[in-house]
Formats: C-alpha cells, sequence, structure tokens
C-alpha cells in the first residue's frame, strides 16, 4: 500500500513515521511540513537515519498525495478538515488522528469553538469497539489518548449496565500536550511535580461520555487529567460504583468475555507505565473493594493513545491482520 502522513514533523507524525517503517505492507511515499518543506525525513527525525533516506518532506498539497491508498492527518484540531475532505473525494481512505471527526457536528464545534467547513461523518477509531464499522470506513476519527484508555478500562462493565457512576483520575506523560513548547509543558514546571489541569472540562470528556453512553446511557463520569514529568504514557485510575455486587472472578469473566478477541488488550495482576511503553498494548488490572471496583489501566499515549491506533485502523481498513507492523514488545525497562 501507499501511504502519506499530513503533519509528519510532530510527535504523532514522527511516531507514525517509525512505525510505518517497518510495516511489510506500507510504502510511505509524502510525509508533509510546512516547516521543513524539501528537507530530507532523517535530519528532522534524527532517531529515523537509514530508513527515509531518499524521502523529503512536501508541502500539504493534494497533488503529493495523489497516489496514495491511505493519508493519515496528523495536524492540530481544525486543520484536519481542511485536507480530509479533498483525500475522501479522490477515493483515498483517511485516519485522521486530530478531533476534528471524533464528534457529531453540533458537539464538536460547541466543545472546540470552531466552526466545521465541510463535516463527514466518521467512525470513532476505538477498534476495540468499533472493528466491524471500521473495516469498511472511508474516514476513521483517531480518538483522543485519555478516552482510549478510559473507555478501554471499563467498557466492559458499561455494556453490561453495570455502572453507576465512574470516576477517572488520569495521569499523562508530557508529549500528550504536543510539539510545541508552552509555560505549562516547561521542564521547571513539571519537574518533581504532577500537575492537574482542566479540572471542569476537558474536551476529551466528551468522547467519553459518547462512547460509555452508547452501552449504558446513565453512567455519570468524572475526569480528572493530570501531567507528570515524563515524557510517554498514560495510566487511568478508574474508580467505578457498581450498581450491584460482583467478585473479583466474575468481573475478570466480564473482561475476558469481552475482549476475547482484542490482542492488544492484556489483563493482568498489576499494572504500571514501564509494562506498555512503545507498544500498542493496553494492560489492564482489576481490584475489587467493599464500596466499589478500582479498575487500573496503562497505554503508550503516542502509540495505543495516537499513532500505534491509528494503523490499527488503517489495518482493519485495508483487510489486513490487525497486529501488523505492531505486534512487538513493550520497552523495559
Amino acid at each position: 500500500m501507499k501511504v502519506g502522513v499530513v503533519g509528519a514533523s510532530g510527535y504523532t507524525g514522527s511516531e507514525l513515521l517509525r512505525i510505518l517503517a517497518l510495516h511489510p505492507e506500507v510504502d510511505v511515499v509524502a510525509a508533509s511540513s510546512r516547516r521543513y518543506e524539501g528537507m530530507e525525513i532523517w535530519k528532522q527525525h534524527r532517531f529515523l537515519k537509514g530508513f527515509y533516506s531518499d524521502l523529503k518532506f512536501c508541502y500539504p498539497d493534494l497533488k503529493y498525495f495523489e497516489e496514495c491508498d491511505v493519508v493519515f492527518t496528523a495536524v492540530p484540531h481544525g486543520e484536519a478538515m481542511e485536507y480530509v475532505p479533498q483525500f475522501l473525494d479522490v477515493g483515498i481512505k483517511v485516519v485522521d488522528l486530530s478531533a476534528d471527526y471524533r464528534l457529531d457536528r453540533v458537539t464538536y464545534e460547541r466543545v472546540y469553538g470552531k466552526k466545521h467547513k465541510d463535516y463527514r461523518e466518521a467512525v470513532y477509531g476505538l477498534t476495540e469497539l468499533h472493528r466491524d464499522e471500521i473495516k469498511n470506513a472511508n474516514l476513521v476519527a483517531n480518538p483522543g489518548c485519555y478516552p482510549t484508555c478510559t473507555v478501554l478500562a471499563v467498557a466492559p462493565l458499561a455494556k453490561m449496565e453495570l455502572i453507576e457512576s465512574v470516576v477517572f483520575d488520569c495521569k499523562s506523560g508530557i508529549t500528550g500536550a504536543g510539539e510545541k513548547p508552552t509555560s505549562f509543558t516547561h521542564y521547571p514546571t513539571l519537574h518533581e511535580s504532577v500537575n492537574p489541569y482542566k479540572v471542569i472540562e476537558h474536551r476529551h470528556y466528551y468522547e467519553m461520555v459518547q462512547e460509555l453512553t452508547r452501552f449504558q446511557g446513565d453512567i455519570k463520569i468524572s475526569f480528572t487529567p493530570q501531567v507528570f514529568p515524563g515524557s510517554r504514557g498514560i495510566l487511568t485510575t478508574a474508580h467505578v460504583f457498581l450498581s450491584g455486587e460482583l467478585s473479583k472472578r466474575e468481573i475478570e469473566a466480564i473482561y475476558n468475555d469481552f475482549y476475547s478477541e482484542c490482542y492488544f488488550i492484556r489483563l493482568q495482576d498489576e499494572v504500571g507505565l514501564n509494562q506498555v511503553r512503545g507498544s500498542n498494548f493496553c494492560d489492564i488490572a482489576i481490584y475489587p473493594t467493599s464500596e466499589r471496583v478500582v479498575v487500573v489501566a496503562a497505554i503508550d499515549n503516542l502509540v495505543k493513545g495516537a499513532s500505534g491506533q491509528a494503523v490499527q485502523n488503517m489495518n482493519v481498513m485495508m483487510g489486513l491482520d490487525e497486529t501488523l507492523g505492531l505486534n512487538v514488545p513493550p520497552l523495559y525497562p
């Protein structure tokens, strides 16, 4: 397959290039960057030297992507809508890593404060939940990193309509804030600290509501995002208050059944970010208490929370083995 990446100079774009470099069915033929147009890719992404020796960053114009079978749009919210319709209109499949197509049009415009120029219906790309729809999709909206981790943590319980309320406590590595430096991401601000942000209303909250209420319409959801001084990873601690009592064995049976055909979901006795770093796995551990069930989930925010899941979605869209290019163990320690 011939593949293109729009926005290949940022964190998610470079992670896409890293993963696609060893994908056995992919040839990356176009990778765009306005800032680095004309520059060899490896000169900006030096960790990729030897993999894309002949490929240079191009301008994000349709003419450079016309031969592609699939294009990934890894650009900021509000920019993807400039490119996605053009690709779809000439028959190119798209996996969009921005938020432009994750929500319905009305919700998107209210939450992101941007008017949608050319809205297209997309399949929400949480692969484990929407695999069948993704198989027939031309446009997949890759989920946000927080919704990926939180929804996967509790979806089996929501499907059984067992949740009264859930409190998500999430900690993310700083790459989730993007490549552009800010005062919030400044080293002295984060060093030896864990900082909550957007506590009242985070945009990803609406994706959690959208996905979980598809299973169970009356769930009360609370979400607190925090940043820790690390580069990668999201650790979600979900405090789940159930409508009835279940034993650990019963809960584990629900999870095992729900994720029985999901290669990238691993149920563990204990979960830590160092178990998933650099991989497309989501590790989940379950701890029932007398008052609630605590579910802990961990992902790499740049892989399963972004570029890895995007490649997983591409594989499903194109009728390939879901694990192609992704079936590698995590980095440890």
